[in-house]
């Protein structure tokens, strides 16, 4: 039953809170841990005597206090943030991360000053700002919302998903 679909998980109140696998999302329904909302049509899990329906969205029955739904600052996140691209050239290349503004010159890391450069682009600017190498960003960095990051998961979001991510 080993299964390499995700399945959007509901808090109680039907805010996203996260992803997990539909074996995952299977057994909390079977536990009675959660509920299915929706199913894949076309879609079963089987065991050896019976077919069972492929969860595609779970509402958990208990409520989970979550303090903070924001996305952590990491290296994963700056390349998922830009598609695993150079934001300089658009290469998917040896890549690695850049400070916009050089650490040299006060700059932090941050969401808005962190973006993910090929190795020949941050050769290039080197502790300059990208204006003084050359350069011209494809877009300002920004800070990506909990949301974003939820629908990106794999790749695309499906219709039934939608309701529930573009509820707040």
């Amino acid at each position: 039953m080993l299964v390499r679909e995700s399945v959007l998980v509901l808090n109680q109140d039907y805010q996203a809170i996260g992803v997990c696998s539909a074996e995952r999302a299977f057994i909390l329904v079977v536990l009675q841990k959660a509920e299915m909302l929706s199913h894949h049509p076309m879609k079963k899990l089987r065991s050896v005597n019976k077919d069972y329906k492929f969860p595609s969205i779970i509402r958990l029955y208990r409520y989970v206090h979550f303090p903070y739904k924001r996305v952590n600052l990491s290296r994963h996140n700056v390349f998922k943030r830009d598609n695993n691209r150079c934001v300089y050239c658009g290469s998917k290349d040896a890549l690695t991360i850049d400070h916009v503004h050089p650490k040299s010159l006060g700059g932090r890391d941050s969401w808005d000053n962190l973006v993910t450069a090929c190795q020949k682009c941050n050769s290039q600017k080197g502790s300059l700002t990208p204006e003084q190498a050359g350069l011209s960003l494809q877009y300002e960095p920004f800070r990506p919302s909990f949301v974003m990051f939820l629908s990106s998961f794999n790749g695309q979001v499906r219709d039934d998903w939608k309701p529930y991510l573009y509820m707040s």
